[in-house]
């Protein structure tokens, strides 16, 4: 199988290169623990030229960030877990945020994962919406950190996948960041029920 993400990293580690990666996702198929989203929304983190990211500085939790490309980097944060591609390295870190998809195989085990909120039962459409309900729906945990979404083999895998024809894809800020709040490194299919709402952090930086 050829990979999406190896073939997108053999350039600059240059910020607005990591918003060409993230934004490249979108589209592709994201396989895990039986269940499988199309990606529809996805945020940019430039690793040491971006202080919202992870990798701003580089620490024991971020190295992972300055490895090999392909890799999973999953954190958690208020009580859910997030999932990351690695988009460059070794060397300079970056990594895309993976906000929301479409459940497209294993709807049924999805919904089991996500269980039902004190208004019924969720909707398909926000099976995979947001970057907390996506690791539920996909069943991604601490354990998948490290996991290399190029092999076939693995739990968690990244295929090649491209926007329907007719889609639009469109580019705003990024969702509760406080430091570089106002670049335009989320990227979503404009007008897909599964993509999250807008937040900006109460004390963003102008």
């Amino acid at each position: 199988m050829e990979s999406l993400v190896f073939a997108m990293t053999q350039e600059s580690s240059a910020p607005a290169s990591a918003a060409e990666q993230a934004r490249s996702l979108l589209g592709s198929h994201l396989t895990g623990h039986g269940v499988t989203i199309r990606l529809t929304e996805v945020e940019a983190y430039a690793g040491p030229d971006d202080p919202a990211s992870h990798a701003y500085t580089r620490t024991a939790r971020s190295e992972i960030m300055y490895g090999p490309p392909g890799r999973l980097y999953v954190y958690r944060i208020h009580g859910h877990h997030c999932a990351n591609v690695v988009v460059t390295g070794p060397g300079p870190a970056a990594a895309v945020l993976l906000r929301a998809g479409e459940v497209i195989d294993g709807a049924e085990l999805a919904r089991v994962r996500r269980g039902a909120t004190r208004v019924g039962p969720v909707s398909d459409d926000r099976l995979a919406s947001g970057p907390g309900n996506l690791c539920r729906a996909l069943g991604i945990t601490m354990t998948d950190l490290d996991t290399d979404l190029t092999d076939p083999s693995a739990p968690v895998v990244l295929e090649p996948g491209t926007p329907r024809p007719g889609e639009r894809l469109m580019a705003g800020p990024r969702v509760g960041v406080r430091r570089a709040a106002d670049l335009d490194w989320r990227f979503w299919i404009d007008g897909n029920p599964t993509v999250s709402a807008y937040r900006r952090h109460p004390r963003a930086e102008l």
